[in-house]
């Protein structure tokens, strides 16, 4: 009876109408009933009475009387975070009853899954093409700049995209080409050739040059810098990867092991040199270094403790080793509580200077009683701890730089979580084969290194730099 017009209906469509609906009445009715006397039996099983319990359903505990106990905090949350907003929703509901086959409309969400997945992600190749305009009333023919900033640097095939995919891979996942080849084939369709993928990175070091002097000038100015050194070899010879970072830049450089490394990174011309407290070890190439110096309190204690595992029965060598620490620990308490007052406005001082001046003769302070432990043992032939003494002796007063400025860490293991990165490449690679390739690994190393501190996200800072305004 679709389609009925109950207006214009004879009496004899009405009736059959009448008599289709009064059928259909009947059988929800019988569906209705059969409803009804599963829900009883269900009743039934569950015990009966007036409010039933439903599966699932704990049983109503009695209000609890007086105040309600504070909630005990967990140490970390144990839900699962959904890090993602769904991207598209897929409904799943029955059409019919599965017993009584009766049509299933509307609903609510019961409960949702979360299914991540990644789409197939073919490379796009896309044509710019220019067309050539003749102008209808001087003659001349006219086609558009070649101008597609933003989408690819420089008269490259590349996309920016795709490039700092690639950079990224190699220097954030240490990936080598070869595998990077494969990646790019396997998943893209994209064949890309050694010397390629090669090129890409040295134009990406290339891109970062203006970048890379932002990074050396904040080094420079900052208040201080932490340095060290690293083996690396290039084409089967030895060389040095040196570091200089601060909380927020990395650089990296290659080169021999010597002052000169230091200077060229530090500046040695007015204006541009660095002044700030330099943290390091115990090498000597740091020396000559004009400025204030904090040498590293973590490669003395690593000494001192190998020295008392190889002389465990030594009494005067532990009792020495627990003198040292104790002056150390106190150094770092009161470093920790200018560090406070220095922080918390309502604790710092209204004398600037006279704190300055009060810092300044904790600091000489600390030196003397250090000395004091290690002057006993200086000069003393059978003292097995002679040697690191003389050291102590010799840095007197680079070992307390933190007391006197708040601020500045006792010690320079900054420095080597910086070289950590590069250290683990070195391992899987070996190393560069060329001066080319050593300058463009360590341009990408403070490239990514510095967006690595910031927080940044590698490949779109990459996309970032490569898309800026080229000169």
């Amino acid at each position: 009876m679709d389609g009925l017009d109950l207006a214009t209906a004879r009496r004899e469509e009405l009736l059959a109408f009448i008599a289709e609906q009064q059928a259909t009445i009947a059988q929800q009715q019988a569906v209705i009933a059969t409803l009804e006397t599963r829900i009883r039996d269900l009743e039934a099983r569950l015990g009966g009475g007036s409010a039933p319990r439903m599966p699932g359903h704990k049983p109503t505990t009695p209000k609890r009387e007086g105040p309600k106990a504070p909630r005990k905090r967990r140490p970390h949350g144990f839900a699962r975070r959904r890090a993602l907003a769904p991207t598209r929703r897929e409904l799943h509901a029955l059409a019919a009853g599965p017993d009584c086959g009766c049509a299933l409309v509307g609903g609510s969400v019961k409960r949702t899954r979360e299914v991540i997945e990644l789409p197939g992600a073919p490379v796009e190749v896309i044509a710019h093409q220019y067309l050539e305009r003749t102008c209808p009333l001087c003659g001349k023919r006219w086609v558009p700049a070649a101008e597609v900033g933003g989408v690819v640097r420089g008269r490259g095939r590349l996309g920016i995209g795709l490039v700092s995919l690639i950079a990224t891979l190699r220097e954030e996942g240490r990936l080598p080409v070869a595998t990077i080849q494969w990646y790019l084939a396997t998943v893209h369709g994209l064949k890309l050739s050694v010397g390629a993928i090669v090129g890409v990175l040295g134009r990406v070091a290339s891109a970062g040059e203006p970048r890379l002097a932002e990074i050396l000038a904040a080094i420079r100015a900052s208040p201080h810098v932490h340095g060290d050194e690293t083996g690396w070899r290039q084409n089967g010879k030895n060389g040095y990867v040196w570091t200089f970072s601060t909380e927020h830049e990395r650089f990296f450089s290659y080169g021999g092991r010597n002052k000169e490394m230091v200077d060229g990174v530090l500046g040695d011309e007015p204006g541009e040199r660095f002044c700030g407290v330099l943290l390091s070890d115990f090498y000597a190439a740091y020396n000559h270094y004009p400025g204030p110096k904090q040498r590293c309190w973590a490669h003395l204690w690593r000494e001192i403790r190998e020295l008392t595992r190889l002389y465990p029965d030594d009494a005067s060598l532990a009792a020495w080793a627990d003198a040292v620490h104790t002056v150390y620990a106190e150094a770092k308490a009161y470093a920790n509580a200018a560090q406070a007052a220095t922080a918390t406005p309502r604790l710092a001082t209204t004398n600037p200077t006279g704190a300055g001046e009060a810092r300044m003769w904790a600091k000489r302070r600390f030196e003397d009683r250090l000395q004091a432990v290690c002057a006993p043992y200086r000069d003393d032939p059978a003292a097995v701890q002679r040697r690191l003494c003389a050291r102590i002796a010799r840095f007197e007063g680079e070992l307390f730089a933190f007391v006197a400025r708040p601020g500045v860490p006792s010690e320079n293991n900054a420095a080597e979580r910086s070289l950590r990165h590069l250290v683990t490449s070195r391992k899987i690679s070996g190393g560069t084969r060329s001066d080319a390739g050593t300058a463009t690994k360590m341009a990408l190393s403070s490239l990514f290194g510095t967006w690595r501190a910031q927080g940044q996200n590698p490949w779109l800072a990459c996309q970032h730099l490569l898309a800026s305004p080229q000169v």
